[in-house]
């Protein structure tokens, strides 16, 4: 059967309970029902939406139906929206559940199952496994009762809400025109971004033609995730010729944002740590004093020496928005290095690439207005904290075993030294007890190598950091020329990890 791994169900679509299929829906749905009663909240209202992939319609139908048969009052979102809109409409509403039907950016051949609780924040461990434990449980046949879908004006009140992060967000200011350039991936993004772009007094908008509307083949790329190479090439080729300020790309169900920037050499994309630590800084200038910021154990040191020089606490948590939304009290802002980013936590309890999108918009504009660029901002941050170099290998294997397989080999011989480098070894798996991570943390002297299998997908993943100090600006280049080659060294010790 497909287990619950990263907030719910995730994997190809086809026949049988190791597929996603209605059946299997059906299943996880009285079995997540069944959950909820046993914790008195039997009754209470559940949110489903759902993303444009294929299958996502039946699915969503069938985990409405299947609720409302178990006694539940239930929303079903009319249209194919983003994710944060449903992860926005469970808090907004007060609902004691919400379920996304998504894969958020993985390949087309595979459809997931969202699960948020807690005030819209996602599916927590241990009550993944006792959700499956109660799958398990389910016999035949299982109750359905038809449910109309209703928007209820949450899209209009999410928008509503966005359109105001200029102003909560980032204060009073001078504020310039600006272009944007925009690709939701073929996802279902573009409609929502163009909106709250819009209503946050961004109207300058050039799309990508080709990826705009929804389209769960995903014909223009090979993986639909701004992350992998080549995803954003159309996007930056549109941003060069329309002369835009900023680039930003969405994945699929519109959760994460990736942004794209001129610099002297040409267009590139910003790493997750890039946008995370700029976006950070944007929120903690008009943020309470005390305010936290969090990231996870595989970002990026850099937001930690941030927040102390701003006043503001830190926190690290696992990987993935289910830790942290969770990260303490007083939370203005948290990102994990894979290009999420929440920047609204009172709203949305989870990463929200249109959020994200509109904030770093309002960023550039009273940058131009003061003739900065986000890159004016990441030297500064270089020079004042050390060049924070990093990279992201990424292993795709056979299948996720092979890559469990790999961190069990490193476990049992770790290594002693990386790019000349003594290093000490840290298994997370060992310090954070039941809590499921196989995490592996290699560090020492301005070196660090978190390496981890991927929890929803083939991969093994390798995360790199090289941190160089700075003793002023005429010598950044050469510190970032001295990181640069101790992560060219620590790429290629990764890559030898899948032979």
């Amino acid at each position: 059967m497909l287990t619950f791994g990263t907030a719910g169900l995730r994997g190809p679509l086809g026949p049988g309970p190791d597929a996603m299929n209605e059946t299997t829906v059906a299943r996880a749905t009285a079995g997540l029902a069944a959950w909820l009663r046993d914790r008195c909240l039997g009754g209470g209202q559940v949110v489903v939406g759902r993303d444009a992939r294929h299958g996502s319609a039946e699915f969503a139908e069938v985990t409405a139906e299947v609720l409302a048969a178990a006694g539940f009052p239930v929303l079903r979102l009319p249209e194919p929206w983003p994710t944060p809109v449903t992860a926005f409409a469970v808090r907004a509403l007060g609902a004691v559940a919400g379920v996304q039907i998504t894969a958020s950016h993985n390949p087309p051949a595979d459809n997931g199952y969202k699960v948020f609780v807690d005030g819209g924040a996602q599916l927590l461990a241990p009550a993944d496994t006792e959700i499956e434990r109660q799958i398990v449980a389910v016999t035949e046949p299982i109750a359905r009762t038809p449910v109309a879908e209703s928007d209820a004006g949450l899209l209009s009140r999410y928008l509503a809400r966005v359109a105001q992060l200029p102003q909560r967000i980032g204060g009073p200011g001078e504020q310039a025109d600006i272009r944007i350039a925009l690709t939701p991936l073929h996802g279902v993004g573009g409609a929502t971004a163009v909106q709250a772009l819009t209503a946050a007094g961004f109207a300058d908008l050039q799309v990508v033609a080709e990826q705009f509307t929804p389209d769960p083949d995903f014909p223009t790329v090979a993986f639909p995730n701004p992350e992998e190479p080549g995803a954003t090439d159309l996007l930056l080729r549109l941003a060069e010729r329309v002369d835009a300020d900023l680039a930003v790309a969405l994945d699929p169900d519109a959760d994460r944002c990736a942004l794209g920037v001129p610099t002297p050499e040409g267009w590139r994309m910003l790493r997750g740590d890039e946008t995370g630590v700029l976006l950070a800084d944007h929120v903690l200038r008009t943020a309470p004093p005390d305010s936290l910021v969090a990231t996870t154990i595989v970002s990026s040191r850099l937001l930690a020496r941030l927040a102390a020089d701003r006043g503001a606490r830190y926190a690290e948590t696992l990987t993935g928005f289910k830790w942290l939304a969770r990260a303490g009290e007083g939370l203005v802002y948290a990102y994990e290095e894979a290009i999420g980013h929440c920047v609204d936590p009172a709203t949305v309890r989870d990463k929200d690439g249109i959020s994200a999108a509109v904030l770093a918009a309002d960023l550039v504009s009273r940058l131009r207005a003061r003739g900065r660029t986000l890159i004016d901002e990441l030297d500064d941050y270089a020079v004042r904290f050390g060049v924070h170099a990093g990279d992201q290998v990424s292993l795709r294997l056979p299948d996720q075993q092979a890559a469990a397989a790999v961190v069990n080999v490193l476990r049992t011989a770790p290594p002693r030294e990386l790019a000349g480098i003594p290093v000490d070894y840290t298994d997370m798996a060992a310090l954070r007890g039941r809590l499921r991570t196989d995490a592996l943390v290699f560090a020492g002297d301005g070196l660090r190598l978190v390496v981890r299998p991927s929890g929803t997908e083939p991969k093994l993943k390798c995360y790199l950091e090289a941190i160089q100090p700075v003793s002023g600006p005429d010598e950044l280049a050469a510190a970032r020329s001295t990181a640069q080659q101790r992560l060219s060294e620590l790429r290629e010790y990764c890559r030898a990890l899948a032979g």
